[in-house]
């Protein structure tokens, strides 16, 4: 046959197309673009919500008589989760409403440590009312924003910094190393015989000249359900695969499907199968570190979430920047740390190793980008969430959150340093709410 009889369909089907595509070219773009633009949309309806929402600085300061247990810091933070308030359809697309965070802080200003809160304004009476409850003892007042003391193009010719974020070696679910593993049995008692698992970095802290700072930052948000990655689920599954229990089977089951095997397997359609219960339960077997990691997971999800972004930043002028202190950032981070549960290693730090292409201008971006997220508040990955990355996503309960951001006691306060009062001024404010 005549190939050459064919191109005229040839030609006749490709002018169809081009007629079509010619016509209905621009259908297919707001399913391509759709994601881009909602994200945009979104993040700018967010940004003017974040824009209203009065940002004020808090500093917290504690008397050297203060006695009260972690506890008391643990129901503080417990209080601090009652923010929780996600917003519904309308105020998200509408409104640009999301849930706001906050920001716990302890920063080392030439060798004086300081204590501050970084919220919204509307959070502030809820904050205070909090902290007094439980200790009565302290003065929390407004001020100026630390990170704005200092020159706003760091790195520059006069100042250096070294930062870096910290991220979990293991799942979520998994605890740190909490204030409760600090004590032995008689030392619940005796608050004042407590091993204060901040007392390594607050002691390098105060040993700070002038011309250097240490910052360190707990970002948290409160959160009920994580709906693109419920670490709870995470969590029952973790415990499932510890005590060798299955998990819920999905019911996927399909007429086609059933009739397939019962064709093919001569099984009863939609028949659930047996299990063989073993004699002994799986409990029996398990070792005493597995059963530590089932108890710390399950008294971790027993608790308020918070999701939560942890950073450390060292910095000062260079005539008196000394690297060596970067030690401070280990002494963190091995103090909360339990080989079998859970800790914290720091990660995206303001490195990079010799030999690489452009390392002095490579350097400089990456010190700039840590130095601005930490001033602004930012997360990881803001402002878009990197799925894979849920190490550098944690999850902390409020027994985790406390064991790194509380008031030391007078046995654990640091040799120097550490900015305190004799005494109260006066009470707490009288218009604060109570409950």
């Amino acid at each position: 046959m005549d190939p050459s009889a064919f191109l005229p369909i040839i030609k006749s089907t490709l002018n169809i197309i081009w007629q079509v595509f010619s016509v209905w070219w621009w259908l297919p773009l707001p399913f391509i673009f759709f994601p881009n633009l909602k994200f945009i949309y979104e993040w700018y309806m967010n940004d003017k919500y974040w824009a209203r929402a009065n940002w004020i600085v808090l500093e917290v300061k504690i008397s050297k008589e203060i006695d009260r247990p972690l506890k008391a810091m643990e129901q503080v933070i417990s209080n601090f989760w009652q923010v929780y308030d996600p917003a519904d359809f309308k105020e998200r697309w509408f409104e640009g409403k999301y849930l706001l965070n906050f920001s716990l802080e302890i920063a080392s200003i030439d060798g004086k440590i300081h204590f501050f809160i970084y919220l919204p304004g509307a959070f502030r009476k809820a904050f205070e009312s909090a902290i007094y409850s439980q200790y009565p003892e302290v003065e929390v007042d407004q001020v100026m924003d630390y990170t704005r003391r200092v020159p706003q193009d760091i790195p520059n010719k006069d100042w250096d910094i070294w930062a870096c974020n910290f991220k979990m070696m293991k799942k979520r679910c998994y605890p740190i190393k909490t204030y409760l593993s600090f004590f032995e049995a008689t030392q619940e008692i005796e608050e004042e015989r407590r091993v204060d698992p901040l007392g390594v970095l607050l002691e390098g802290m105060s040993r700070l000249g002038p011309g250097e700072q240490l910052w360190f930052q707990v970002m948290l948000k409160p959160i009920l359900k994580d709906d693109e990655n419920d670490w709870r689920i995470e969590g029952r599954e973790e415990l499932a695969k510890l005590l060798k229990r299955p998990l819920p089977a999905k019911d996927n089951k399909t007429i086609v499907g059933e009739a397939f095997n019962l064709l093919l397997h001569d099984k009863e359609p939609f028949k659930s199968e047996e299990k063989v219960e073993p004699l002994l339960p799986p409990e029996l077997h398990m070792s005493p570190g597995e059963k530590d990691m089932v108890v710390g997971i399950e008294n971790k999800m027993a608790k308020y979430g918070f999701e939560a972004t942890i950073r450390m930043a060292l910095l000062g002028k260079k005539d008196a920047f000394f690297k060596p202190n970067l030690r401070f950032v280990l002494n963190l981070s091995s103090g909360v740390t339990t080989i079998n549960l859970n800790g914290l290693k720091p990660f995206m730090t303001t490195k990079v190793v010799a030999p690489a292409f452009f390392r002095n201008q490579r350097l400089y971006i990456k010190k700039r980008k840590l130095f601005v997220r930490y001033r602004s508040r930012w997360g990881y990955y803001f402002p878009k969430y990197v799925p894979g990355q849920e190490n550098g996503h944690l999850i902390l309960n409020q027994e985790e959150i406390a064991t790194l951001w509380h008031f030391p006691g007078k046995a654990a306060m640091p040799a120097a340093g550490l900015e305190t009062i004799e005494s109260k001024k006066a009470g707490p404010p009288a218009n604060l709410p109570i409950g």
